[in-house]
C-alpha cells in the first residue's frame, strides 16, 4: 500500500490516507473488532486536529503578514507542501510557509511524523513546529501541539531558552516584528 501512494503530492496522500482510514474503520466494525475500530477513529480525530492546529498556525501568520503588507511592508509570501525537517532524532513532514522581508526571512515549519520510522513526538504531542529566523538564533521557537482538557488543541513553546507557555496571536506578532526588525514594544510571553 506505501508504494501505491508513494508518489502523490501531500495534499493528495492526506486524502487518500483519511479515505483508507474510513474504510478500515467501516471494515473493523463490521467484523466486530471494536478495539481496531476505536483506534482508527482516534488516529482520524489525531489527524483532524493536527490539520486544525497547523491551519490555525499558518493561517494567523498569514494574516498578520498580508495586515502588515497593507501598511506598506512588502512581506513575501510562499508555502511548501511534503516539508521534512527535524525536531530531536525524529522527522517531522508537512508544510514550510515563508515569510521574506529584504534579507531577514521567517520560515514557519509545522508537521509530524507519518510513518513508524520518523520516529515519534515526545511529551505527547500531536505535531510539531519551528519558528525560525534565518540568521537570528536566538528568535527562533520550537512548539508543540498538545491537546488541552476541553479537547482543543493548543500549540505549546518548547524552546530551550524560555520558559513553556502556550502560543497566543501577541507571540506571532513578535516573531512578526522581528522579521520587520521593529522595536519591541512589548514581551512577546503572553
Amino acid at each position: 500500500m506505501k508504494d501505491e501512494y508513494q508518489d502523490l503530492p501531500l495534499g493528495e496522500l492526506d486524502e487518500a490516507w483519511a479515505l483508507a482510514l474510513a474504510e478500515a474503520e467501516r471494515r473493523a466494525r463490521t467484523a466486530g473488532r471494536s478495539d481496531i475500530a476505536t483506534y482508527l477513529a482516534l488516529r482520524t480525530s489525531n489527524d483532524l486536529l493536527r490539520k486544525t492546529g497547523r491551519d490555525w498556525l499558518h493561517g494567523m501568520f498569514n494574516s498578520l503578514a498580508a495586515q502588515a503588507n497593507r501598511a506598506g511592508a512588502g512581506i513575501q509570501i510562499s508555502t511548501e507542501e511534503g516539508h521534512r525537517f527535524k525536531i530531536g532524532n525524529s522527522t517531522m513532514v508537512g508544510s514550510r510557509l515563508t515569510l521574506a522581508n529584504g534579507v531577514r526571512t521567517l520560515f514557519v515549519e509545522v508537521g509530524w511524523p507519518r510513518t513508524p520510522s520518523d520516529g515519534f513526538i515526545r511529551g505527547g504531542g500531536l505535531a510539531c513546529a519551528n519558528v525560525k529566523h534565518l540568521g537570528i538564533k536566538s528568535a527562533d521557537e520550537q512548539l508543540r501541539l498538545v491537546v488541552d482538557p476541553g479537547g482543543l488543541p493548543r500549540w505549546k513553546s518548547q524552546s530551550d531558552h524560555a520558559q513553556h507557555h502556550e502560543i497566543h496571536e501577541a507571540n506571532l506578532r513578535h516573531h512578526l516584528a522581528v522579521l520587520l526588525n521593529e522595536p519591541q514594544k512589548s514581551s512577546r510571553r503572553s
